[in-house]
């Protein structure tokens, strides 16, 4: 099958030997395309996104492995002490579990194109993913949403609006149908609206699985994006960018608003987690975990929360909500390791007020603080 990517510029930027980078285009050309995912059920090829980062993060597993003193002739000849020498490495460098496991993806299906099925094992197999602390968690501890960070988010998108109105339309997007940044971009409002009820989110969505988000008021929001919309593809990203040049715009946008974490503290991905808080709010009658409320929803409107949440994500298992709401049970056990307000008091008379230096020194995070500190200010 001929490749959609042409990844021979990708593969001659690494600087490998004529044979090996003969077999690696051989490879990419034959396979680069096709999906390695179990849980992906749309049956179109890869993205060029996705293509081009999977070329590029096997080449630079391949030169890591070079520069490791491993000089291998050719792509076939990976072995277990390989891959074994690329985690110590990554582990060595203070990789998490979540960002290794990836990678492990990456090789695994190169060794399937190679007939080699059973060649990349488990994280578990490389290393004590206990002991390293790389065991992944998909419960959150941490709400990322705006409103937890303060943050106005009618009166920030209305910032950015007056630098640029495309990106502020597609946050309003990720605000009000809780969409993943890549969706936001490639939406077709006056295509995904044809239903008044019922929002079609089927462009960019992850492994190509289709959704239908409730509309309700938000009609506005959608007319206001296809006003915005080009001519050319119906989406909001302006008909003079590519995807790539437009995602580099955007992000350019948001850094220069604050909205990173090492600005404000939040991300656009924020705005999904407020939206699919707010559902689990609405329909459980009680905050969700992640808000660290005392109240508990009755059992049978909470799993009913958890699947709604899911279905509006576009995911498939109950437990992925665990990753916008957190759990009840992981909440407990935060808010017993969390410190005494003496202790919050002590930290920022040490970082001479400066809450993020407390937070640091507490090994919490500022959002932890304020929470605390809020706490405390209602005691009183």
């Amino acid at each position: 099958m001929a490749a959609i990517l042409n990844v021979r510029a990708i593969v001659n930027s690494y600087g490998f030997g004529p044979e090996f980078r003969d077999a690696m285009l051989k490879l990419f050309d034959e396979n680069v395309s096709r999906v390695h995912s179990t849980t992906r059920i749309s049956n179109r090829a890869l993205s060029i996104k996705t293509q081009e980062y999977r070329a590029a993060k096997l080449c630079k597993a391949f030169k890591e492995l070079r520069d490791g003193g491993f000089a291998l002739q050719t792509p076939w000849s990976l072995k277990h002490k390989h891959v074994q020498h690329l985690v110590d490495k990554w582990i060595a460098a203070g990789q998490s579990g979540g960002t290794i496991e990836n990678k492990l993806t990456y090789l695994r299906a190169l060794a399937q194109w190679m007939g080699k099925t059973n060649l990349i094992g488990s994280l578990g197999e490389y290393a004590d993913r206990d002991a390293l602390g790389l065991k992944r968690s998909y419960v959150a501890t941490e709400d990322k949403s705006w409103a937890a960070h303060g943050v106005d988010a009618v009166a920030k998108i209305d910032e950015i609006a007056q630098t640029c109105p495309y990106t502020a339309v597609q946050l309003k997007l990720q605000a009000a149908f809780g969409l993943r940044i890549e969706e936001s971009f490639m939406l077709r409002p006056a295509e995904a609206a044809r239903n008044p009820r019922l929002l079609a989110v089927t462009r960019g969505t992850k492994g190509g699985r289709p959704r239908e988000v409730p509309i309700e008021t938000k009609i506005g929001i959608l007319v206001e994006a296809a006003r915005l919309s080009n001519g050319q593809t119906g989406s909001t990203v302006p008909a003079d960018r590519t995807l790539r040049q437009w995602r580099d715009w955007y992000y350019y946008v948001l850094e220069k608003h604050g909205v990173t974490r090492r600005g404000i503290g939040i991300t656009s991905h924020g705005l999904r987690h407020e939206y699919l808080q707010t559902l689990y709010e609405e329909t459980a009658g009680v905050p969700a975990p992640i808000k660290r409320a005392d109240a508990r929803p009755d059992p049978q409107l909470h799993e009913e929360a958890m699947r709604r949440v899911v279905e509006a994500a576009g995911h498939s298992r109950l437990t992925k909500s665990g990753a916008y709401l957190s759990t009840f049970a992981m909440q407990d056990r935060l808010k017993k390791a969390l410190p005494t307000d003496d202790e919050v008091r002590v930290a920022l008379k040490g970082a001479e007020g400066n809450k993020s230096h407390a937070a640091k020194a507490l090994g919490i995070s500022r959002q932890a603080l304020y929470r605390i500190l809020g706490a405390s200010a209602d005691r009183r």
